[in-house]
């Protein structure tokens, strides 16, 4: 429980997970936390922060797809010269923390379709292959909401706000927002 509460929290504080509707939940400060530290490798967070567009080393963003990787690169670089800086609070995820997110989050929202709505199946996930991000950086999700397209990164979800994928149609449009991760 110790350790589904600690994983939770940080995915809450990153943005992964939206705060829980009920403040009953306790949540585990991290900080004081004796679990084991997170495993890059399996795209979870890594310690130092989250990595930017071009820290291709850190697996959660060198295993993205590599039209992606471009896209929020050049979009950085944009962002970048608006005063904006962006990070990758979430890229590529392995199969299992992706079970690990939805395990989470059916403890946090209380059961599975209310979970459903924030984090997809390993089998559904675009992080598990490679080909979504979540940014984090003050106003770089807003940034990317208004000038994502013409790299053609979009908002897909309307209740995650961080949540890009390459989804521009030849027109160079985003598709209308899903309500979340269920629809």
């Amino acid at each position: 429980m110790r350790v589904a509460l600690a994983v939770t929290a940080a995915a809450i504080t990153v943005g992964l997970l939206p705060a829980p509707p009920s403040p009953s939940i306790e949540l585990v400060d991290q900080t004081t936390a004796v679990d084991p530290p997170a495993d890059p490798a399996d795209g979870s967070l890594r310690a130092g922060g989250p990595p930017t567009p071009f820290d291709v080393g850190d697996p959660s963003v060198g295993r993205l797809d590599p039209q992606l990787l471009s896209a929020i690169q050049h979009a950085a670089t944009a962002a970048s010269a608006d005063g904006i800086t962006m990070t990758i609070s979430s890229g590529w995820r392995s199969p299992e923390f992706q079970q690990r997110l939805l395990d989470d989050a059916v403890q946090t929202y209380g059961g599975l379709a209310a979970a459903r709505q924030f984090v997809q199946t390993p089998e559904g996930s675009k992080h598990v292959l490679g080909e979504a991000v979540d940014v984090g950086g003050t106003g770089a999700d807003q940034w990317l909401s208004a000038n994502g397209a013409q790299f053609g990164l979009c908002q897909i979800y309307a209740n995650e706000a961080w949540h890009f994928e390459l989804a521009t149609d030849p027109q160079g449009s985003c598709p209308p927002l899903r309500a979340n991760a269920a629809s």
